[in-house]
């Protein structure tokens, strides 16, 4: 039998959506108000559009905030750093800063749960007592600590383990008894194929996953193989924890400490339910006040109605795909323009392709470059492989094409996955 599912804050989570509207748009009016006299971006973001610190007065005034980009995030730091004024506090006061590919710097609160996964994880089943197995990075990138921060919010004692090294990490979990797991969908299920391949028993019960796919093909997989519950969330490193699957399934549930959006591409309106848009988020934190911050991603936004689990948020129906440039591998972006900016340091690179496939459930990501010399003995692949691994962060092959390999206008990331 499947580890049981609980809702975290019933208060929050199965309220009407009456009520939880006022009380979202009261959050509002006091973060707005926070961020025009603390954050100098929002400020003058607001002011660009004619608004002051008392122009919004609940979610009716919301369509008036221009959404800022995450793709324009980059840039605007680079300008005015480190975080192009958008948070409310000086550096030194905050817990945490992170840097996700981009770059872009990501600052941590210094408040408990400043991600707000705990109602994430105690959907999944996880509760007080559990030892949870995060294998999540903790290096530079937020994910490690934002579901380490929401596992210790529910009680649990959290194991570091970070990436890699999947032997290794199959025996501290069994030694441990982790009875839950944190992290990547196709990493869970390395670590339990590994497990089997070694005789050593796992006892992982549940499992929240997120920052990859999960085909239900893998899913089924994992409860049925192995026997662990598995339900998914989705968030980024700039907010967060925003949606949230519960054992009924059918899309994710949005959070109800923030407002989550799905805006027409064409308009920049509140799609109609059950329409395509871009997923748009806005945070209440007093240390990083984000004002519908637009996310890339692109997603579909359900009515709000009370679901067979007992909550009332509306459900963002999975992720149909990106605005922008970036592409997610093994749950990290990559971007044209930063592969860009490597592949300009070496003159022999004429032309260059980033093909991203999937080998079983694991992702992989090759660079394909014409070059406008012979590479003899590979030693230009092997400085470009070095180089692409310290920006991108991520292990990828390097393989020399013949002049006209790359179609003229093909995408600089090719992304053939196919989801299952």
């Amino acid at each position: 039998m499947l580890r049981p599912s609980r809702v975290f804050d019933p208060s929050t989570e199965c309220e009407s959506p009456e009520v939880r509207r006022v009380a979202l748009g009261e959050r509002l009016r006091r973060t707005v108000a926070h961020a025009f006299a603390r954050a100098p971006r929002a400020r003058r973001t607001l002011e660009s559009a004619g608004l002051d610190a008392g122009s919004i007065h609940g979610l009716d005034d919301l369509v008036r905030i221009p959404v800022t980009r995450k793709d324009t995030l980059p840039g605007a730091q680079a300008e005015e750093p480190p975080f192009a004024g958008f948070t409310a506090v000086e550096p030194g006061q905050l817990a945490r800063i992170f840097m996700s590919p981009g770059p872009i710097y990501d600052p941590q609160g210094a408040h408990e749960d400043f991600w707000r996964f705990r109602h994430a994880l105690a959907s999944a089943g996880f509760r007080a007592g559990d030892v949870a197995h995060n294998a999540a990075s903790y290096h530079l990138t937020p994910l490690g600590f934002m579901l380490d921060a929401g596992a210790r919010a529910l009680g649990c004692a959290v194991i570091p383990a970070g990436v890699g090294q999947t032997e290794l990490q199959v025996k501290v979990a069994s030694h441990l008894r982790a009875s839950a797991y944190l992290g990547l969908p196709s990493f869970l299920h390395a670590l339990l194929t590994k497990a089997r391949e070694l005789g050593t028993p796992l006892s992982f019960e549940a499992a929240f996953v997120l920052a990859e796919m999960l085909p239900e093909t893998l899913r089924q997989e994992l409860q049925e193989g192995f026997g662990v519950r598995v339900l998914q969330g989705y968030g980024t490193a700039d907010l967060g924890c925003l949606a949230y699957e519960c054992p009924e399934k059918g899309g994710w549930h949005a959070h109800p400490e923030a407002i989550v959006e799905v805006l027409d591409l064409e308009t920049g309106k509140p799609a109609a339910p059950g329409q395509p848009g871009e997923v748009v988020g806005t945070l209440f934190d007093v240390a990083y006040p984000l004002l519908r911050f637009g996310t890339g991603d692109l997603s579909v936004l359900g009515p709000e109605e009370r679901c067979a689990c007992g909550r009332t948020t509306p459900k963002l129906q999975g992720l149909l795909g990106r605005v922008g440039d970036g592409v997610k591998v093994k749950g990290l972006f990559i971007r044209a323009g930063q592969i860009d900016g490597v592949m300009k340091r070496f003159a022999e690179v004429a032309a260059w392709q980033a093909v991203v496939t999937r080998e079983g459930h694991v992702d992989r990501l090759e660079y394909v470059v014409e070059l406008s010399a012979p590479d003899a003995g590979g030693a230009l692949a092997g400085r470009l492989t070095e180089a692409l691994r310290d920006e991108i962060k991520l292990k990828a092959d390097v393989r020399a094409a013949p002049s006209g390999t790359i179609p003229a206008g093909a995408k600089r990331i090719d992304d053939r996955r196919v989801w299952k």
